[in-house]
């Protein structure tokens, strides 16, 4: 690696500096150790690419151990995703191991550390050791129980271990130190009684060994050079090394912790327990549901080990955690999806065209390329005859000017096939199109060579052939959260985010080459993009799910939202400056509209703790969120919420306090319009001179209630 002429990170600084300081390249060595609690997300591949990746680099072994410490969470199905997960990615570990190998050695060093004086055996409960453990800003007091003997802590240590008491009635606490600024030095628990069979020991043991105990010594067992960990560990590396303090021998390898910081995704959420609610509470359809940020959800949504590999390159290793927005991922997979999944043809809404001058059942097999990013992808033969399905979104019966798609009295090309144009419609009762009836010239297919196959016209549409479509069921996936940060809000439950759109299940029409594809087999709808198949297909049945689109649409929306609100401010201007009600009634609903339509939450907060000023134009716009948002003024951060009501019912303009008054009034929260009962009531007593007449009847009707 010090020879490679490369930019290192943080990380690789850290280890050319140790093997410039004297240790050996052969004692490199890394490992990934996952609790198997639940299934592995975005982070973990990131994580894994990390560790595997200098592995790689160094030409040194990497373990995958598993820290199995807490039988009442783990189970042997999320060993084996783990272990099925990692493969996938692509790496390969030098050794399986697991904490549970050495749980009696584990044992023997607590043994240890208790006749050092080092370890007691506590029998308060966790109430009163919360309480006894102080805050960070004040001191801990010790523990009842810290200064039993050496000998009573040894019995009852090993009653512990024999099963002898109830869960909760002991603990093993090491004797560190209670004034410690680092709380998890104030005597930290070792290990707690726990009557639970364990996935791979069964039930022989009752006592189980806390992770800060089991992670760093399992590290030393293995002569880990190197225990990388995501940010939230770094107040634990005082304890990780007071703990091989008391077991280091001469001579042997000490690990050496660092961290580095967690990847958090946009639109999504990493946490395990948050995961396993969206499980248990059926958001989803199980851990590897497509829309959730596990590696196997990921892999059935179509992403590939390459795309998540090449996405923890592109973000890198960071010292500080960072919200990476899921754009990056997608341009990852539509990157690599782009040069490896052949095209083929789709349609997902579909509308009938019969080509009224087609000889009647007359069928070709026209050519088509595979995929032209890759020279070796070949041609294929799709199917053309005279009733074609088309997108319902291609056509238009009266169409503006820069509409290049498919109009009467217009031509278009098919994909690899003919120009048409748009003759006539078919509707039913209630006036939809059920048919477009449209002529082709003979002499354009494509590739033919001739002067009509060379003409240009103003768009490409893709199609099936109805005799010949196969019918599917496509599971249109989106992200699973509407705001991009679902899981930062303090007063505010991650879930209330869940995008009801999440997935639409639809059925569409695909082109017959398809009819073999198999699960995890990936194409690009063209025009449409990127799409798997799933697991559920079989082949009386073919499921699709879509994996990314080929622009991002989110991006685009978000673009689009922000336009929406800048605009809404620009428009509230003429509210003032308009002189009849239903001119300031047009402008606040089309404002209202606008407001209505915007999904993103952290846009709308921002917006209203940005417009919390002096402005009249600003308070009142402020005001329109909280009235036409589909949130709730409790959604808001309160401290915003009442200073902008003590801005508006102090504001000069009569139509900014109107509307805070207005907002008061609908307010579902009793205990906030109380706190501005005094304000109302000056106002009532003594209207400002420019209180307009709706003023001051809504100011009578909230002092009369």
């Amino acid at each position: 690696m010090a020879s490679e002429e490369k930019s290192l990170n943080f990380i690789e600084q850290i280890i050319e500096e140790d093997l410039k300081s004297g240790l050996s390249q052969s004692k490199l060595h890394f490992r990934f150790p996952p609790e198997p609690n639940g299934y592995l997300h975005i982070g973990h591949a990131s994580a894994i690419a990390l560790n595997f990746g200098l592995g790689i680099d160094y030409q040194s072994p990497v373990n995958l151990r598993f820290d199995d410490t807490n039988p009442e969470k783990e189970e042997q199905e999320f060993v084996d995703a783990i272990k099925k997960d990692v493969e996938w990615l692509g790496y390969t570990w030098a050794e399986e191991r697991y904490a549970s190998d050495y749980f009696q050695q584990l044992y023997d060093w607590a043994v240890l550390l208790i006749k050092k004086d080092k370890a007691y055996v506590d029998s308060q409960s966790s109430e009163e050791m919360a309480i006894q453990k102080g805050t960070p800003s004040t001191i801990g007091t010790d523990s009842p129980y810290r200064n039993r003997s050496v000998e009573e802590n040894l019995g009852l240590f090993e009653r512990m271990k024999n099963g002898e008491f109830e869960a909760g009635t002991h603990i093993l606490r090491a004797k560190i130190d209670m004034k410690s600024t680092n709380m998890l030095m104030r005597d930290p628990i070792m290990y707690r009684i726990l009557h639970k069979e364990h996935h791979r020991t069964g039930d022989a043991w009752k006592i189980y060994p806390m992770y800060d105990w089991a992670h760093g010594q399992s590290d030393y067992l293995e002569e880990i050079s190197h225990s990388f960990c995501t940010l939230e560990f770094l107040p634990h590396r005082e304890l990780y090394d007071w703990f091989l303090d008391q077991i280091l021998e001469e001579n042997k390898l000490r690990p050496k912790q660092r961290e580095f910081a967690r990847r958090n995704l946009s639109h999504t959420v990493v946490s395990k327990r948050k995961l396993q609610q969206l499980v248990k509470e059926k958001h989803v359809n199980g851990w590897d549901d497509p829309r959730m940020s596990t590696i196997s959800g990921l892999r059935r949504r179509g992403f590939t080990a390459a795309s998540l590999r090449n996405f923890a390159n592109t973000t890198g290793i960071a010292k500080r955690d960072n919200l990476i927005n899921i754009s990056v991922l997608e341009f990852c997979i539509r990157e690599d999806l782009n040069k490896i999944a052949p095209r083929v043809m789709a349609v997902l809404d579909p509308v009938k065209v019969v080509i009224t001058n087609y000889p009647e059942g007359k069928e070709e097999w026209l050519e088509a390329e595979n995929n032209q990013e890759d020279d070796n992808a070949g041609f294929r033969k799709v199917p053309f005859s005279s009733e074609l399905y088309i997108e319902r979104e291609d056509f238009l019966e009266e169409a503006p000017a820069k509409f290049f798609r498919l109009t009467l009295g217009k031509e278009v090309r098919l994909k690899n096939a003919y120009i048409i144009k748009g003759e006539s419609v078919i509707k039913d009762t209630e006036g939809n199109i059920t048919e477009i009836h449209v002529t082709y010239d003979t002499d354009s297919l494509s590739g033919s060579g001739t002067e009509a196959s060379q003409r240009k016209v103003s768009g490409t549409l893709h199609w099936v052939s109805i005799s010949h479509a196969i019918e599917a069921e496509v599971r249109m996936y989106d992200r699973l959260f509407t705001d991009e940060a679902p899981d930062s809000y303090k007063d505010k439950n991650f879930l209330d985010f869940v995008n009801p759109k999440s997935l639409e299940v639809i059925t569409g029409f695909v082109e017959p080459s398809l009819a073999t594809a198999q699960n995890e087999d990936k194409f690009q709808f063209q025009r449409l993009g990127y799409f798997t198949v799933d697991k559920d297909s079989t082949p009386s049945k073919l499921v699709f799910n879509k994996t990314v689109g080929l622009k991002d649409a989110w991006e685009e929306k978000g673009k689009k939202e922000e336009n929406s609100i800048n605009n809404s401010l620009k428009d509230i201007n003429k509210y003032f400056k308009v002189e009849t009600k239903p001119e300031r009634i047009a402008i606040e609903s089309a404002i209202g509209e606008s407001i209505k339509n915007v999904s993103s939450f952290s846009l709308l907060q921002n917006s209203l703790k940005k417009n919390i000023n002096n402005n009249k134009g600003s308070l009142l716009f402020a005001q329109f969120i909280l009235k036409y948002s589909n949130w709730k003024s409790t959604d808001f951060e309160e401290d915003d919420i009442k200073k902008l009501y003590t801005m508006s019912l102090r504001s000069e303009s009569t139509y900014v306090r109107s509307k805070a008054l207005l907002n008061l009034r609908d307010i579902e929260d009793l205990s906030l319009r109380n706190q501005f009962e005094d304000d109302i009531l000056k106002l009532y007593s003594n209207p400002p001179k420019n209180a307009s007449e709706r003023e001051n009847e809504i100011l009578a009707e909230m002092v009369k209630k």
